[in-house]
């Protein structure tokens, strides 16, 4: 009966974390925390919300593909990748403790925005790749992929400035190929949670329908108004991600 009456707040915070998600990444930020507060124990929490995501994220993959944002081909390897380093973060993260990263990723958070903020047309048009694509996908995918499993906050936002800085994309394609790979760890990731039998599917599914149509508004919204859209959300995104890590790091009672 409690639940029933929580669906309608469920469904609005799908909502809002799939629209901002599509746009810059960060909707854990949101989810997460709404999980938690109704109760899941953290482990919970974390597989829930791996359901959930996955369908903004299928959602926002689907929309920038039928926009051609995004070719299949192009990213076949870097899915590979990130699928394998998502299985052994999600596999690892039942029994290593996470609090040195808890610490260090405020600070490359940090990096970023500034960076973001002191080269305002970064990322406004294709630039020159500076690694190999096989390279790319081995270090990004493995990497970012292993984060996603293991520790998961601001993944979208790395994600994107790894295209950025990596393959010289736009953030508009960088946006939409980070989505890709999001999917990719996301259904990995929910898979060893399913198998561990952490997943409370009702929460997760209302959710997940609230992530599709917000996921759908915001890849909509990037279409049409690209990086114009993108930035000043990616800067609030991570500059939110990064006040909240710091306080739970380093102020938490």
């Amino acid at each position: 009966m409690r639940l029933l009456w929580l669906l309608p707040i469920l469904f609005a915070t799908g909502f809002v974390a799939g629209f901002i998600d599509a746009i810059a990444g960060g909707g854990g930020l949101i989810t997460v925390p709404v999980l938690l507060g109704i109760g899941l124990p953290p482990q919970a929490a974390l597989a829930t919300n791996k359901l959930q995501s996955s369908f903004g994220s299928a959602s926002a993959t689907w929309h920038y593909a039928r926009a051609g944002l995004v070719h299949f081909r192009e990213c076949r390897a870097g899915i590979g990748f990130t699928a394998a380093g998502a299985l052994l973060g999600t596999s690892l993260v039942q029994w290593l403790p996470t609090d040195w990263l808890s610490r260090a990723i405020p600070v490359l958070l940090v990096l970023i925005a500034l960076y973001q903020l002191f080269c305002p047309r970064f990322g406004a048009v294709d630039a020159q790749a500076r690694v190999g694509p096989g390279w790319f996908a081995a270090v990004c995918g493995l990497g970012l992929g292993f984060y996603d499993g293991f520790f998961g906050p601001g993944t979208g936002t790395f994600w994107a400035m790894a295209y950025l800085l990596g393959l010289g994309f736009n953030l508009t394609k960088a946006t939409a190929h980070t989505k890709v790979m999001n999917f990719t760890s996301n259904v990995v990731s929910l898979a060893v949670f399913l198998a561990g039998h952490q997943v409370q599917y009702a929460a997760g599914l209302v959710m997940g329908i609230g992530q599709m149509a917000g996921a759908r508004a915001g890849s909509r919204s990037v279409i049409r108004r690209g990086a114009g859209l993108i930035r000043p959300v990616f800067l609030a995104v991570v500059l939110l991600l990064t006040f909240k890590l710091v306080r739970q790091a380093y102020f938490a009672p």
